[in-house]
């Protein structure tokens, strides 16, 4: 490896709106994130369906699927 050209790889902190931080290495520094795995509906089974303009209710008459229960 040629010396001198490549950036330097140290530890950063990064952190999300929702209050979360960890730990990691990049070249870059301090991340700061909208979405994190603590918070984002894929890993927190929290999934919300925005419906826009009766959209997801005409998809489940067509296909007679039934709604269900929200988690909280």
């Amino acid at each position: 490896m040629k010396k001198g050209i490549h950036p330097k790889y140290e530890k950063a902190m990064i952190s999300c709106v929702c209050g979360n931080s960890f730990e990691s290495r990049t070249t870059i520094g301090e991340i700061k994130v909208e979405i994190c795995s603590k918070c984002h509906p894929f890993y927190t089974g929290k999934t919300r369906i925005l419906d826009t303009a009766g959209r997801v209710d005409k998809f489940m008459k067509k296909y007679k699927i039934e709604k269900k229960e929200e988690k909280e």
